[in-house]
Formats: C-alpha cells, structure tokens, sequence
C-alpha cells in the first residue's frame, strides 16, 4: 500500500471486498464518511466466480475503482500449505486467522497499486487508541468476529478500520438494502474460502495419502479401522462408523502410530491446555499469571481460565469449568471483558 502525506492519508482507505453484504456495506458508510475509498480482492485458486463478480457489480454501484489482486501463489505457500499440513499432523487448523494476519491486513494492502493508508474490512469487532496503544475490542454483534483479528500487530491496527463494529448483522442487511447493494441478500460465506463446495476431506484426500488405522476404545481396544486421520476432529461423532449402545465420540489424534482414540461424551471435556505460538496486543509479553475469559474456538462460551508463562513462548492456560472438545491446531483466544488480551494456537490438552 502506497503511503501518502498526512493529510491525504487520513481520509483515503482500500476495503478488502470480498463479494459479501458486510464487506460492500463497510465500502458504503466509509463514502458516507466522507472517506475516499477504492476496493480490492484478493484473487487466488478456489475463489468463487460469483465473488468476484459481485466485488465488481458493488464498487461500480458505489462508483468506486476496484482493485483486483492476485495472490494465487502467496495464499497455496500461506494458507492452503498450512491447513494441510496441520491436518497431516492430526490437527484442526483455523485458516482464516492465519489469513487475517498474514494475507488480508499485510499482503493485499502490500501488492495493491492504491495511494491510501488505510484498510478496512467488513469484520464486527473495533479498533481504538489506547493512550498510544492500539487495541482490539469486540464488536456489538452476537456473533462478532474478534476472534478472527486476534493475531494483528500493532502498526495493522493502527491502519485498521472496522466500520460495522457498533453494528448488528441485522442492522447490516437492512443498511445494505436501503442503499440498493447488490450483495444485501447474500448468505454467509462458508469458512474455508478456498474450498468452495466445503469439503475439507475431499480437498485433502486429492493432496494426502489415505492412511487407515485402527480406532481404539478407552480400554485400550481395538474396536475398528479409521479412513485416515485427517477425516476427524476432536469431538467429532458422526462418521467413525462403530456401532454402539451409547455413542462414541473422538477424544484423541494420535499421529505417532496413526490411531483414532474414542469414547464416551464426557471424555471429551477438558480444563488444561498448553498453547504455542502466542501473540498479545494490549502489552508485547507475557510476564506473569493472568486471570481472564477464553474461547477455545470461534462458536464456543467463554470461560475463565488461569494463564501461566511457559519458556520457549509457551502458556499454561487452565479453565475453571471443563470444556467441550479442545481441540489441537485451534486458536484460543483471550478476553477481558470486551478488550481481546490476545491468544495462541492450542497445542495439546493435559490431564
């Protein structure tokens, strides 16, 4: 993104458009602002058609330039080469906080030939200035996206702006149909952008080998063969394929010998977890415990959980109450109140 001077900077923004309501409904209010905005999206392999089209029917509805940016090789050696090697590992990735961080708030704005400073995005979550210090706060909407920015530093927030965080999704669409915008009646995108049909295993299958292996019980039995590891997730109940009087569920990956371990639906709860790769924002460090809430995934409560340094970038993280299907390669993210502390990738659960 080029830069420009001070005061052409503060009122030029790029919005990431994705061909979504939220995105071409941020592009709107920033006009209303009294911003100067162009649009951009990013164009790689496995993006719908549809997608782009609609990015291109919204900014000439908004009379606005539209940047079409080809990061096909950055997002296969970012973003897909990762997802699939968590999965070859026995792990559950989250690829769209990797993106946020790494390819939507660095990249796009990067190889976009705009004269602005600014990026927005259609995300419910906001940004503020705390006395020089930029944080990341939730937005108002029930299911806001916090979660998904956790990872951004601080010289992304502070180019960052989320105009539809002190608005509903409801509030979003009805915004978007008074303006007349193509996408207003757009459902949801699925979570793998790449993927479009959301077949994960399908996607994997024609990239991993199929290696079967045996299911065990929580005896220590063998009570049948998998279909190859990356088919399952932690918690998962549909599709292990045993019959059984109670339901089986799956509660643990184990990668070594390539075994699928089950049982019954309270062994899949825990409270303690050591999460890597660790990232904050309202300080730099982890120096001490710290007592605040925690999602072990995008759609999971809150909890309340003790946060203890480790060495080598490491936290100790324990929930009061045990929780459902903490899952290895997920993000946890950490909360105070409406303020996100910041989070890391769950690395294995402990008894």
């Amino acid at each position: 993104m080029k830069k420009t001077s001070a005061i052409d900077a503060r009122n030029r923004v790029l919005v990431a458009l994705s061909g979504g309501v939220d995105s071409s409904t941020a592009a709107a209010l920033l006009i209303e602002a009294g911003y100067e905005v162009e649009g951009a999206i990013m164009v790689f392999e496995g993006i719908e058609k549809e997608n782009v089209d609609l990015a291109s029917r919204v900014a000439a509805h908004l009379c606005i330039p539209l940047h079409r940016v080809d990061v096909a090789e950055e997002f296969n050696e970012t973003i897909v080469r990762y997802f699939v090697s968590e999965y070859e590992r026995g792990r559950t990735p989250n690829p769209c906080v990797l993106c946020n961080a790494t390819m939507k708030f660095k990249l796009l704005p990067d190889k976009t030939p705009a004269t602005t400073d600014k990026l927005a995005t259609g995300h419910y979550a906001r940004v503020e200035n705390d006395r020089g210090r930029y944080v990341l706060k939730k937005g108002r909407e029930r299911n806001e996206q916090s979660y998904f920015l956790h990872r951004l530093d601080q010289d992304q927030l502070s180019r960052t702006l989320l105009p539809l965080g002190k608005y509903t999704k409801d509030e979003v669409r009805k915004m978007a149909r008074l303006r007349g915008l193509p996408t207003a009646s757009r459902k949801k995108s699925q979570d793998a952008c790449f993927i479009p049909d959301g077949d994960y295993a399908g996607f994997l299958r024609r990239i991993l080998p199929v290696r079967p292996g045996p299911i065990i019980n929580r005896e220590g039995k063998v009570i049948g063969e998998h279909k190859g590891i990356f088919h399952y997730t932690i918690g998962q109940r549909h599709g292990i394929g045993i019959s059984h009087k109670h339901p089986y569920y799956i509660t643990r990956i184990d990668i070594d010998d390539n075994s699928i371990h089950v049982g019954a639906r309270r062994d899949v709860f825990k409270r303690r977890l050591i999460a890597t790769d660790l990232h904050f924002i309202p300080f730099d460090i982890l120096e001490k415990r710290l007592s605040v809430d925690a999602k072990v995934r995008y759609f999971s409560r809150p909890g309340k959980v003790i946060v203890e340094p480790l060495d080598h970038g490491r936290a100790r993280i324990t929930f009061k109450k045990a929780q459902w299907a903490i899952t290895p390669g997920q993000s946890i993210v950490l909360y105070r109140g409406d303020l996100v502390i910041g989070g890391g990738i769950i690395d294995r659960t402990v008894d």
